[in-house]
């Protein structure tokens, strides 16, 4: 979780130092955005290596390992990117990337041993929604499953008579469009 939150905060300084590209001190900041890329994929490495040294940690987590190992290999790529450097589309693609893939390690199913899949690094299986709530944080209990709900929808109780106001730009509008 903590690797996920740096990396997303890490794609944003990117777009920030994108939006300096023609400043002087634009090197330095890729720079920098550069080497704490390599510093997550060295945490992700270490994560690796704790599962790996867990009771049959890396026959029984193998697919999380092949993910995280994917992970590595995108921080990596995303850290030579920004060392160029470069901060534009290419940069951020490769941390969205780490990103997803992160977020599929979250996911994953304790009980199924894993969801990598055949092809870990290939992205796009998740639903938005699904992003969505991995992004807005761990909460109390990050196992807690959300219960659907239904939101009932309304504009309100006063009738088809619109107020003075708007019934005025209304006609404005629908006159200058329609040309009456």
């Amino acid at each position: 979780m903590r690797i996920l939150d740096a990396e997303i905060k890490l794609r944003e300084a990117t777009r920030e130092a994108e939006q300096v590209r023609d400043t002087l001190e634009y090197d330095e900041r890729a720079e920098t955005l550069a080497e704490d890329q390599m510093t997550l994929g060295g945490r992700t490495v270490g994560v690796v290596l704790e599962i790996e040294d867990l009771p049959n940690g890396a026959q029984e987590f193998a697919k999380e390992i092949a993910l995280l190992s994917r992970v590595v290999e995108v921080m990596t790529e995303a850290s030579d990117i920004l060392a160029e450097p470069h901060t534009g589309r290419r940069a951020i693609a490769a941390e969205t990337e780490a990103i997803e893939l992160l977020l599929q390690t979250r996911r994953m199913n304790p009980n199924g041993g894993g969801g990598g899949g055949s092809n870990p690094g290939g992205g796009g299986g998740g639903t938005t929604s699904a992003i969505a709530q991995a992004l807005a944080g761990p909460g109390e209990n990050p196992d807690a499953k959300l219960d659907a709900r239904t939101v009932r929808h309304e504009t309100g109780k006063a009738g088809r008579e619109l107020p003075a106001g708007f019934r005025h730009g209304l006609d404005q509008f629908l006159n200058r469009t329609i040309g009456k």
